[in-house]
């Protein structure tokens, strides 16, 4: 599972962080933003030095919101027997790795967020999951290309189709019934086998 938009509110505080590095009020930022934020007033070009204001001066993946019962629902679903491995890009601009890597790690275990692997690329396919939970629309698609992805809602990805999910409730249904079919299926291979 990915973790901006997925697990943590990344758009609710980068639009705090957004409000101060701009000088723009709040209420002047919409929350409902595309990929890439250009209703802020933000580009490719621009973008890159307020993300690494956000990380290295407000602790941005240190102070993200968790969504609402992403932890609690992660804890479920962990304790259901379920592999969690997460796969975010979080180091895609070059000279603050480690402060990326120490805030992730420390907002994980603040939240009490389980996972069994924790892989930093922006090559998400290259890592093997059964399942994703993605919310960045090209990602969503190339991911599509390997294994089921569930979307997880957010303004920047309602127009993409597919298998989604709204609210954590939603995910931890989906996450389980899938489980539940492989582990069926599981069953039903072993039992040709033994007749065989």
């Amino acid at each position: 599972m990915d973790l901006d938009g997925v697990v943590g509110d990344f758009y609710g505080y980068m639009r705090e962080v957004a409000s101060e590095w701009l000088g723009r009020p709040l209420d002047e930022l919409t929350p409902e933003v595309s990929y890439g934020l250009p209703e802020w007033g933000l580009s490719a070009e621009t973008y890159p030095a307020m993300h690494r204001f956000a990380v290295t001066q407000r602790d941005l993946f240190r102070r993200i919101a968790p969504i609402d019962g992403a932890p609690a629902s992660l804890r479920r679903l962990s304790g259901r027997g379920v592999y969690i491995r997460i796969i975010t890009h979080r180091l895609f601009i070059a000279h603050f790795h480690k402060e990326a890597v120490q805030q992730t790690i420390e907002w994980l275990d603040y939240y009490g967020i389980p996972y069994r692997d924790l892989c930093f690329t922006g090559e998400k396919v290259a890592v093997g999951a059964d399942l994703y939970i993605e919310d960045t629309p090209s990602n969503v698609e190339a991911l599509r290309n390997v294994a089921p992805t569930v979307v997880f809602t957010n303004s920047t990805n309602r127009a993409v189709g597919g298998m989604r999910a709204d609210t954590w409730a939603e995910v931890e249904e989906i996450v389980l019934n899938q489980k539940a079919e492989w582990e069926q299926n599981d069953a039903v291979k072993s039992k040709g086998v033994i007749g065989n």
